[in-house]
């Protein structure tokens, strides 16, 4: 019987069974992690993290976006992307610059070198992929796509309603 994965995100023998009466929302955060940390292995073979793979993505797609407009696309803070730029530009895979008429905003630049990694480490990301889809057929997959695509959209109808009445997201830090 296949393994189930424990709260730690890692293999547990227990019965797959256990995990039927879990929350959808708590076994989608096990698989992001499971997601992440099979990523994560893979991509440390070539010095990148899990959180500068994310940053690599979107410049992939799109060059010269400022900290900010990364921050939005990651869906982090602007010290994050900072940090990760940072370090992304020590490795000699971004760089930075200031174009006319801003000083404030900083551009971020692939150079050839994060460039070249795109050939590298995509490929990691199709082997993960792959690795947690193994066993669903080709029609289940595209279920999975599209139970996921609704719950994606749900939950982003559920946010812009609570925002249009003034809900905002509470920040994590200084709660408790």
């Amino acid at each position: 019987m296949g393994a189930t994965v424990t709260e730690t995100g890692g293999p547990d023998d227990t019965s797959s069974n256990h995990n039927r009466h879990e929350r959808v929302a708590h076994l989608t955060r096990l698989a992001a992690r499971g997601f992440n940390r099979s990523l994560a292995r893979r991509l440390a073979d070539h010095g990148v993290s899990f959180g500068q793979w994310v940053f690599l993505r979107i410049l992939w797609r799109e060059e010269g976006l400022t900290q900010r407009e990364l921050s939005e696309r990651a869906n982090l803070t602007e010290p994050t992307v900072h940090t990760a730029m940072s370090k992304l530009e020590q490795q000699g895979f971004v760089t930075r610059q200031i174009k006319e008429g801003n000083r404030r905003k900083q551009h971020v630049y692939l150079t050839e070198i994060g460039r070249a990694l795109q050939a590298d480490l995509e490929p990691l990301a199709i082997e993960a992929n792959e690795c947690a889809l193994e066993g669903l057929s080709p029609k289940e997959r595209e279920q999975l796509h599209q139970m996921l695509n609704l719950i994606l959209k749900n939950l982003a109808a559920d946010e812009a309603e609570a925002e249009a009445r003034g809900i905002r997201i509470p920040p994590t830090r200084g709660m408790g």
